[in-house]
């Protein structure tokens, strides 16, 4: 440990090894925005329940603001920005576009990250009823969700069981 209790945190971020420095109470969310300069997760109620700083740790989505730094050692973390070559976020991306799923933005990179996760996971299209579900921890104060349900579901018909490939850091 360095001085002021500032330790070094081994771990990789979107496909790169990184060793960042956290401070005792540090956040995941805090590595992000501060120490990588990675700002597309939103620091947003800061208690889990917005889901704008919704990333994958270890292949599942986590709430970042609520994950210790001390404890993301050694884990393997995807933001927004590592999901720019993923299939999954690119056809989920255009049909949100489609379907004017983005007001503000401020929601949506937790959003894409909690569905690309949704469409990793399943070998079918998920309906409306398992897109609110799977949305349940994912606030968006701008759409009423219903464009963001309708492009989900249009999005997974595309990509889930369709023979793209994610490549999953």
């Amino acid at each position: 440990m360095t001085g002021g209790g500032v330790a070094p945190v081994d771990l990789t971020v979107n496909g790169e090894p990184l060793t960042l420095l956290a401070g005792p109470g540090a956040t995941l969310l805090d590595l992000l925005r501060s120490r990588a300069q990675l700002t597309g997760s939103k620091q947003g109620c800061n208690s889990g329940v917005c889901g704008v700083c919704t990333v994958l740790v270890d292949g599942k989505t986590a709430r970042a603001c609520l994950m210790l730094a001390a404890d993301c050692a050694g884990r393997t973390v995807v933001t927004i920005e590592g999901l720019d070559d993923d299939p999954h976020a690119a056809v989920l991306g255009e049909e949100m576009a489609k379907a004017g799923a983005v007001q503000c933005g401020y929601c949506t990179p937790g959003i894409v990250v909690a569905l690309t996760d949704l469409f990793r996971r399943t070998a079918v299209p998920p309906d409306a009823a398992a897109v609110r579900h799977w949305l349940g921890g994912n606030i968006c104060r701008c759409t009423g969700y219903v464009s963001i349900v309708e492009a989900a579901v249009r999005a997974g018909q595309r990509s889930v069981g369709a023979d793209i490939e994610a490549r999953a850091p």
